[in-house]
């Protein structure tokens, strides 16, 4: 069975595009475009991996990492932070709210491909 990935991502075009290597790679992706749906989806769909946009409107990634963090039933599911805005110190605070992976955007395909397979 393949491993599922949840995608929070308000970008329409990332979202295709995080979905679309996902899928070529074998994994069954999930979407998500409104991060207030982030933790009720992720309960209901048992992710192995969630790919986190930071910067999303409404709640950010950075909110959502910490609450799935200390949620019993999330908690042991491993992030991966995509961000655009990667300041210096952005991502030890990414980190240090729980994730386990860090990637920049625009993303490199082959790099983004390798941070999921390390997590899965």
């Amino acid at each position: 069975m393949a491993k599922k990935v949840l995608v929070v991502e308000d970008n329409d075009l990332n979202l295709k595009l995080f979905c679309d290597l996902l899928r070529a790679h074998d994994y069954a992706a999930e979407p998500v475009r409104d991060g207030r749906e982030a933790v009720e989806r992720a309960r209901a769909f048992a992710p192995d991996l969630v790919i986190m946009d930071i910067q999303l409107p409404h709640v950010s990634g950075l909110e959502l990492i910490e609450t799935m963090k200390a949620d019993d039933d999330l908690r042991n599911i491993p992030i991966m932070a995509v961000t655009a805005y990667a300041a210096k110190g952005d991502e030890e605070r990414i980190r240090s709210a729980g994730a386990e992976a860090y990637v920049s955007k625009p993303i490199s395909v082959a790099r983004f491909v390798e941070a999921v397979e390390s997590l899965i």
